[in-house]
């Protein structure tokens, strides 16, 4: 899962349907305890992102979210319990969004499926750029079990292009493909820091194109 955007506090109270009905409490408290939740997790990628995972505190994420430190542990057990589920998340949500493309793909050629794989790429790239950081900077602080399971996932997902690379590019081996993949995630998750002064437009433009390039589709 893709950590969503800062949510607003959520009210005590039971909010109305869209009928006017005051909904079931429980599947009120349910509803709020998820978006409060998502609202942890945005705060955390935040301060992560800028601090370092060492630089922030519980009670950072909880003032952050306008609640208090101990309300945190409703939702989490820990500062490194929220790490794993954005580090943890971000690897499921891309190994199991590449594996989506090439499945979808299937039938057609495996230049198709590589256009589709750099536009999912650049597009986290450009809307995450601090959950990038934070794996980057802060991978280490994971627990060993968890940080095994990011490993893996990114291994799970760099040999989806790889394959498909190889098969775009039949006088590639499987070796080259995976070293020109590497270059190009490298790239890509680079850039949206480097060029923040160039609109988004243009390092979409930009990024898409030097990708096809290098991958063997320009």
């Amino acid at each position: 899962m893709v950590p969503k955007s800062v949510l607003p506090p959520v009210a005590d109270g039971l909010a109305p349907v869209a009928d006017g009905s005051a909904p079931a409490a429980g599947t009120s408290r349910a509803a709020a305890k998820a978006a409060r939740r998502e609202q942890l997790l945005s705060v955390a990628k935040n301060l992560y992102a800028q601090h370092g995972f060492h630089g922030v505190r519980l009670d950072d994420l909880g003032k952050g979210a306008g609640i208090s430190a101990p309300a945190v542990y409703r939702h989490f057990d820990s500062k490194e319990a929220v790490l794993e589920e954005l580090l943890v998340g971000i690897s499921q949500y891309l190994n199991s969004g590449g594996d989506a493309i090439i499945t979808r793909h299937d039938n057609d050629s495996s230049t198709s499926a590589l256009i589709e794989l750099i536009d999912f790429h650049v597009a986290f790239a450009m809307s995450e750029p601090e959950l990038i950081r934070i794996q980057d900077r802060d991978l280490a602080a994971l627990p060993e079990t968890s940080r095994r399971t990011v490993r893996r996932l990114q291994r799970s997902y760099v040999s989806q292009w790889s394959e498909v690379v190889a098969r775009a590019n039949p006088g590639w081996s499987l070796d080259a493909a995976t070293v020109r993949v590497h270059a190009v995630f490298g790239m890509i998750n680079s850039t949206p820091y480097q060029a923040r002064r160039s609109s988004a437009e243009v390092v979409g433009v930009e990024l898409r194109a030097a990708a096809r390039a290098a991958l063997g589709i320009a």
